[in-house]
């Protein structure tokens, strides 16, 4: 993007090309936390797509809602899963960026929460080297979904890329303690994926997303 491009993309972003951006993301807070309040209490996550099939337990766990008191730009809901429960793969569409290195085509395949089988398109010996740095970075520490549907464009920057609507990204490593989350690591590692076609992700069996958009009454 040229300058002005960017601008206008980092505007969007953060509701600054807004009449009232404050009250826009009072609206977002009031959204998500319905978001929130109706996961409360829930137990399983189900991810089913042509880039995943996934299952996960949120019991006991907290979604935090993250509508820009501590991040700008910010818009997504996450959570720590319980550790030992994610079963399934994901392919993430999105390429994933860390140490100044980009690692496209990544696939991991989770069995009672940790990966153990790991490959990548491209900077795969970087992605395994990563998963081994100490014993809790092959282990899924979010789960999270973007809600800023003002980010449309990847920019390689996680900070926009993550809030990104239509999106679901997981992290490798550390864990969330305010979510309850109890893994540690010096690793926290992001990888988004698209989960506008054909994708869907049911909550104690009632669906709660599909193709991008949330599918429950708030």
């Amino acid at each position: 993007m040229s300058l002005s491009e960017y601008e206008n993309f980092v505007y969007g972003a953060t509701f600054a090309d807004q009449d009232d951006p404050v009250k826009n993301w009072l609206e977002i807070h009031d959204q998500q936390q319905k978001l929130v309040d109706w996961l409360a209490g829930k137990k399983e996550v189900v991810v089913r797509g042509p880039n995943a099939d996934l299952t996960l337990s949120i019991d006991g766990r907290t979604f935090i809602n993250s509508d820009g008191k501590q991040n700008m730009p910010s818009g997504e809901i996450f959570t720590s899963p319980v550790e030992d429960s994610a079963n399934g793969w994901v392919n993430y569409d999105y390429p994933a960026i860390r140490g100044g290195r980009e690692v496209e085509g990544v696939r991991l395949e989770f069995k009672d929460g940790k990966v153990v089988k790991a490959s990548a398109t491209k900077n795969e010996e970087y992605l395994l080297s990563q998963l081994e740095l100490d014993e809790g970075a092959s282990i899924l520490g979010e789960f999270a979904i973007g809600t800023n549907y003002g980010i449309q464009k990847f920019t390689k920057s996680i900070l926009f890329d993550e809030k990104i609507g239509g999106t679901m990204h997981m992290a490798v490593g550390n864990g969330f303690p305010e979510a309850g989350g109890q893994n540690k690591s010096v690793l926290h590692w992001d990888f988004i994926c698209g989960m506008q076609n054909d994708s869907e992700i049911l909550v104690d069996g009632e669906l709660l997303y599909k193709n991008g958009e949330f599918q429950i009454a708030i």
